[in-house]
């Protein structure tokens, strides 16, 4: 046997028979089961999630949970497909809607903490980082002033009563002459032809667009593809190998990616691809790839919350970020607007995450006492308004149900176990 067949033949004996092979992607994920977490002590965990689906009417989820750094539970529950009958696995791959922002948030701060971008750059302009010809038609001086601090906090200068462009694929084509749906250049070309409501750097209104610019401003600086920069500076330095730009239709959504459901009532939107036909809205009817720094991001809960405890600022394990960038990630602006990435913070060390989309929710949680977790769902629910409010109920009384969290890191249980010094010896080179 040679070496090859032998390193083959010793890993899939230092990993459970029901894995996937970890060659395949080298993602925790691929190698963790449901079986992995059936604990005595979070038996509640999994009684409480299921009734969770079971009253808000969702097919399918995955939850990862982190005890100081420790991944100690990772489960499915559901359907990953109603129609195949495939259940949900920790593999699973989800929309995540506007955690996305999270993670292009940690992207501009590392490119400040490597000296490559500064946080009050302007933006727009001759001067201005995205200083290319597609982006110097603007009707709006104002434009100029924007920074990329101002893009991070939502205070770049949009107003509440401008429909956001990237909810608008057809509206912008047709009015930038190109076909359906339009690339992100064009969506911010268009954006820029529309003007701005406030002075930059005044008034907060939350806005995908601006994370989406800050997505090409980070291709600019880097000289890489957003997501490549993403995946290369941020993703695969700690661990995570699971995490992609997701699709907007079916027929291209990743191997192991679930199958998403709008609730029944929920009419059929126009095709963004130009076909003037009807489509279910997560399957054609938003524009995920054009979301991308927004809300284009697939993961799979414990990839997800791979990346959660690389920016925790715990002293269990390194940081991807500085202790200061983090703090500012979680402290308003000098106006008291909103945080850099997280969706809220309560002051007393606790941070949260929210993503909606259609057949969509995610939510990211980092608690004080060290306890992260990460909740993704593939269907929407009539509670569209308050399903994260159930999430966070259910999950925090889930938590605090268990009295002692199982002795075990499934992150480090899932990494191949060095060949001990007799096996090297007997390996054929």
């Amino acid at each position: 046997m040679g070496h090859n067949e032998n390193f083959m033949a010793y890993r899939n004996q230092t990993v459970n028979s029901e894995f996937e092979s970890p060659v395949q992607s080298k993602a925790v994920s691929y190698q963790l089961n449901n079986k992995l977490s059936d604990y005595t002590e979070t038996k509640n965990i999994d009684l409480l999630v299921t009734n969770l689906l079971e009253k808000d009417g969702i097919k399918g989820a995955s939850v990862a949970i982190s005890y100081q750094s420790k991944l100690v539970y990772a489960k499915g529950f559901g359907y990953a497909n109603i129609e195949t009958k495939e259940k949900v696995k920790p593999k699973h791959l989800f929309r995540i809607a506007s955690v996305s922002k999270l993670i292009t948030a940690v992207a501009i701060m590392k490119l400040v903490e490597d000296g490559k971008l500064h946080l009050f750059e302007h933006v727009f302009g001759p001067l201005g980082i995205l200083n290319d010809p597609a982006y110097l038609d603007y009707s709006d001086k104002r434009f100029e002033d924007i920074t990329v601090d101002q893009l991070l906090h939502h205070t770049a200068g949009w107003g509440p009563d401008q429909y956001d462009p990237l909810f608008l694929p057809q509206q912008v084509a047709k009015i930038m002459d190109v076909s359906s749906p339009p690339d992100i250049p064009t969506t911010i070309a268009y954006t820029l032809k529309q003007g701005l409501r406030f002075k930059p750097g005044t008034i907060y209104h939350y806005s995908n667009i601006g994370y989406v610019i800050l997505g090409q401003v980070i291709a600019k600086v880097s000289g890489m593809d957003y997501e490549d920069y993403v995946t290369s500076a941020i993703l695969h330095p700690i661990g995570v190998y699971d995490m992609h730009i997701g699709k907007n239709f079916y027929i291209d959504k990743a191997p192991n990616e679930v199958t998403y459901y709008d609730t029944e009532e929920q009419p059929l939107s126009l095709s963004l691809d130009g076909s003037n036909t009807y489509v279910p809205a997560p399957y054609g009817g938003n524009n995920i790839e054009a979301l991308s720094a927004a809300g284009g991001w697939i993961a799979s809960a414990s990839g997800l919350l791979q990346f959660i405890l690389a920016i925790d600022g715990f002293p269990e394990q390194p940081d991807i970020l500085s202790k200061k960038s983090i703090k500012k990630m979680v402290t308003p602006d000098k106006n008291g607007n909103s945080l850099i990435g997280w969706r809220g913070a309560d002051g007393k060390g606790t941070w949260w995450r929210t993503g909606t989309l259609s057949g969509t929710s995610a939510l990211v949680m980092r608690q004080s006492n060290k306890v992260n977790w990460v909740v993704l769902f593939n269907s929407s629910s009539e509670k569209r308004n308050s399903i994260h409010r159930d999430i966070s109920r259910t999950m925090f009384t889930a938590v605090y149900s268990v009295k002692d969290w199982p002795g075990v890191d499934l992150f480090e249980y899932c990494q191949p176990k060095p060949l001990e010094p007799v096996q090297l010896a007997s390996l054929n080179y």
